[in-house]
């Protein structure tokens, strides 16, 4: 019956302080389950986008001389390969090539083989490049040239593309450093009837089986990744060595892991902050009514209960705050989603919350400190008396400094599983701590030695006060401190999350503007720069060269650039440039015509020094002098390893028509860029290979492609402002709430509201300005070592941290909005009669 009372009084006569304490459990609750579920649906769309994006899951390739019997799993079809020595037509032919032999019904069963670009898919098709090379079109007579075979004419029906060229063409059962370079130039698709004919039985004749799976798999890439590369080796053993699986899906897959584990690598980032901001939160809500509850619980044993019955009331409100915190807080995060098996888990979380935040002080609310600063020599909490937010700002740094490689994804060799190495983040944890202690070392002194400054903030609002005030505030050191502390840990939670959410943004960007050159990008076109200008959507057009050359035996990619405009043109970064910026390595281009910009790679393999002389044979033989002037590590469409960059002048006149052709990158004027990229095939016609940043952002970009940022910004920054407002406006508003009989008995001794307000007003500005500096400051120092620790997430890495002014400014305005309500709500309180404030007492 008591603890029915008990309840039923909290309810009706205390349900401010119970609503609170519950709503720092919802957020302790929301956030892991709003960030779990968000997890479990990002990695549930990584394994479909891989699974997506893979034309042919498994090419099953017979061994030499072996023929395989054992049934194919999911759906196959045969495919035959051969090779040629050319292809020609009146006055035009082609080198060596690849001759496919399919199945009528392959284009159904495998869609994203091939793309048909004009004609019909009915008999011979050729590929794009190789038409282009040809002239060739629908309708076209092709003679096949064979090795000690008369030549065959062959009828074009169609010309395809051929978007997963790389891994149509592999060496099944190669490693990935015996694949080649680049797919064939010339390949030619005919039916499988007329394809034997032609080519079966001849020394390069290959059999594959091209299989798609069922794709009935777990929604974790990295349990799809097991099971697909587990049935992968079981069908090799089952062939007893007739036959090689080459595991496409498997190493879409594999990458899809790693993407998988950076996003729970976000999710540890964002949720245990917050959480322990939640707990502080809770605490400092739950350790604010502890006078009243002293007098609460003294009343009631001088009426006989027992420590039973205290305990029985404790674990009652305990739990009363818990279930409604758990209740609201899991109705938030069900706005993101199904919340599954991750609600149980949150739940669980936010008992343990409401354990040790609540608990305790309903079991001994005597125990708890009330507000007033200790007396005695060393006033300092025992966390800041021995200097722990120096040892451990300290020990992060140290960490920080020793681990230069910041690998957070391992894979170790010869394995199938990977794994986080969450030591990583102990630099940045440290550091977290390390600068929240620290902020409430600051905050302690600017209230004690430091409380002149206090005054002199107090000065304008005191009107000769000030060092009244300053007394005041500096009596209630200890709350006053740990209110600032929590305000500024919020601020610096959403600072720190949305900087790191908008630098990523801005790499995601960057990486797909790398890989695709611009917003469109042109190749295998005899048009002209002023006829792409002159297309739609066009505002500008930069030409760059791409050939190949040889640095001794190593062929690699080769470009030329006008020094004058590509900085802006392909927007270069200077993270491309290291030991550099994009300008200044632009600039040694443009000083001297022979300068070269080379791969570490390659400076490290030959030994160059700036100034060194290098010998570039062309492809046709012709020899190249250039001169060694810097490092680039990346490039606009160039490759991931080694490649060169020249000017694009001085190519035309050492090697005119032999270093290669022409690309253009075409900037848009605002219009979409697939939209541009459509007119562009529409006026340039199948042979011209058009790309755009569009579809470009849709199927590359750094590590956390897959993973939708919006959607995590939207919970981060929700969360956060929540954090924020509550962070900044609950613990002064509590506080005031504390205070009331002071400020009721100042009115008694004649104090004006006016100065009532100078005490008020002082405080609310203190936290603000306290919040907004220290905050600011904190979060800005978290943000760099985190993109730092993170880099793995970033490719290329960052020139600069991308500021998220709109976040700051939403930030800014919802704190000065709870400051100010705050202070208006306890300016209302302490205008109220005294008597009826004491009589409520």
């Amino acid at each position: 019956m008591l603890t029915w009372l008990w309840l039923r009084g909290l309810l009706t006569r205390r349900p401010t302080r119970l609503a609170l304490a519950a709503m720092g459990i919802a957020l302790a609750v929301a956030l892991p389950a709003a960030l779990g579920t968000f997890l479990a649906s990002a990695k549930a769309t990584m394994t479909a986008r891989s699974t997506g994006r893979v034309a042919v899951d498994w090419q099953v390739e017979a061994q030499p001389g072996a023929t395989i019997t054992t049934p194919m799993p999911g759906t196959s079809r045969t495919v035959e390969f051969g090779t040629f020595d050319g292809l020609s037509v009146p006055s035009m032919d082609t080198g060596p090539g690849r001759a496919l032999g399919v199945t009528a019904d392959y284009t159904r069963v495998f869609p994203g083989q091939m793309r048909l670009l004009a004609g019909d898919m009915t008999g011979a098709l050729l590929a794009q490049q190789t038409a282009a090379n040809l002239h060739a079109q629908p309708g076209t007579t092709v003679s096949v040239h064979r090795r000690g075979q008369p030549d065959a004419p062959v009828k074009v029906s169609g010309i395809v593309e051929l978007p997963q060229a790389d891994a149509l063409f592999q060496r099944v059962g190669a490693p990935a450093g015996a694949q080649p370079q680049a797919p064939p130039d010339n390949v030619l698709i005919l039916p499988a009837a007329r394809w034997r004919p032609l080519f079966a039985g001849g020394p390069t004749a290959r059999t594959q089986y091209h299989v798609r799976l069922d794709h009935h798999l777990p929604s974790d890439p990295a349990a799809a990744y097991v099971k697909v590369t587990g049935a992968a080796r079981n069908l090799e053993a089952r062939m007893a060595g007739t036959g090689l699986v080459g595991d496409n899906l498997g190493a879409a897959l594999d990458a899809a892991r790693q993407d998988a584990l950076y996003s729970q690598l976000l999710f540890v980032f964002l949720g245990v902050p917050g959480v322990v901001l939640a707990v502080l939160l809770t605490a400092s809500v739950a350790r604010s009514g502890a006078v009243r509850r002293a007098a609460e619980q003294a009343l009631l044993r001088a009426r006989g209960a027992t420590p039973a019955a205290f305990l029985r009331l404790a674990l009652a409100e305990t739990l009363l705050a818990w279930a409604v915190g758990t209740i609201a807080g899991l109705g938030l995060a069900a706005l993101t989603g199904p919340i599954g098996t991750w609600g149980l888990v949150s739940a669980a979380l936010g008992l343990m919350v409401t354990g040790v935040t609540v608990l305790p002080p309903a079991l001994r609310p005597g125990s708890v400190v009330t507000g007033r600063a200790p007396v005695g020599p060393d006033r300092r909490p025992v966390v800041l008396r021995y200097w722990l937010d120096l040892v451990l700002v300290a020990a992060s740094l140290i960490l920080f400094s020793l681990d230069t490689g910041h690998q957070l994804v391992l894979v170790p060799e010869g394995l199938t599983q990977i794994s986080v190495d969450y030591w990583a983040f102990a630099a940045p944890a440290l550091l977290w701590a390390g600068l929240g202690l620290l902020i409430w070392r600051l905050v302690l002194l600017l209230l004690g030695p430091g409380r002149r400054l206090v005054a002199r903030l107090a000065a304008p609002l005191a009107s000769g006060l000030g060092g009244t005030v300053a007394a005041s505030i500096a009596r209630q050191a200890r709350p006053v401190g740990r209110g600032v502390t929590t305000a500024a840990l919020a601020v610096a939670f959403v600072l720190t999350t949305a900087t790191f959410n908008a630098t990523y943004q801005q790499q995601a960007d960057v990486d797909a503007v790398l890989t695709n050159g611009a917003d469109v990008t042109v190749t295998r076109t005899n048009a002209s720069e002023h006829q792409l200008s002159a297309v739609p959507g066009v505002s500008a057009v930069e030409p760059l060269q791409h050939g190949f050359a040889y640095v001794g035996s190593d062929l690699q990619d080769l470009y030329g650039l006008r020094a004058g405009t590509v900085v802006s043109a392909a927007r270069l970064q200077d993270a491309y440039f290291p030991g550099d910026t994009a300008t200044g390595a632009v600039a040694k281009l443009a000083a001297r015509p022979d300068a070269l910009l080379v791969s570490q790679e390659t400076v490290t393999d030959f030994q160059l020094k700036p100034g060194d002389l290098v010998r570039l044979r062309s492809q046709d033989g012709h020899i190249v002098p250039f001169h060694y002037a810097g490092i680039v590590a990346e490039f606009p469409t160039a490759p991931r390893d080694s490649f060169l960059v020249a000017n694009a002048s001085y190519l035309a006149t050492a090697c005119p028509g032999s270093c290669g052709s022409t690309t253009f990158l075409i900037s848009t004027d605002g219009t979409a860029p697939h939209v541009v990229a459509s007119r562009m095939r529409a006026r340039l016609g199948p042979d011209a290979g058009v790309s755009d940043l569009d579809t470009t952002r849709r199927v590359v970009g750094s590590s956390l492609t897959a993973v939708d940022l919006s959607g995590l910004s939207a919970i981060e920054l929700g969360y956060g402002l929540a954090l924020v407002v509550a962070a900044t406006g609950l613990p002064l508003v509590l506080g005031f709430a504390e205070r009331r009989r002071t400020f009721a008995l100042a009115r008694v001794l004649g104090a004006r509201p006016r100065q009532l307000g100078a005490f008020i007003w002082t405080e609310v500005a203190l936290v603000g300005i306290g919040a907004a500096v220290l905050g600011t400051a904190a979060g800005w120092a978290l943000a760099r070592m985190l993109v730092v620790v993170l880099n793995g997430v970033f490719d290329p890495p960052p020139d600069h941290l991308a500021v998220p002014w709109g976040h700051l400014a939403t930030l800014a305005g919802l704190c000065l909005v709870v400051l100010t309500a705050a202070g208006v709500i306890a300016l209302r309180a302490a205008r109220r009669p005294p008597l009826t404030v004491l009589r409520d007492l």
